[in-house]
């Protein structure tokens, strides 16, 4: 189900992230560059070991959010 035209008029689905929001956003606890995994919809902090959810487009970039990386989980 797509989520309502925007003001452009198009129409977005929850696995678009704005690329430049993307170069912009860092680790909150590092303060490091973050890597999109598009599979998972999660901005990954190798640094602080985490992995931070996107939600409908919209990155959750909270630490009680993130979820821990394991050695065999990237």
């Amino acid at each position: 189900m797509a989520s309502p035209p925007t003001k452009q008029g198009k129409r977005t689905t929850a696995a678009q992230v704005d690329p430049k929001l993307l170069e912009i956003l860092v680790c909150p606890l590092t303060k490091q560059t973050l890597t999109y995994d598009a599979e998972r919809q999660e901005l990954i902090s190798p640094a602080a070991r985490l992995a931070y959810p996107i939600r409908e487009g919209i990155p959750i970039m909270l630490p009680e959010e993130a979820r821990k990386l394991t050695e065999d989980s990237s």
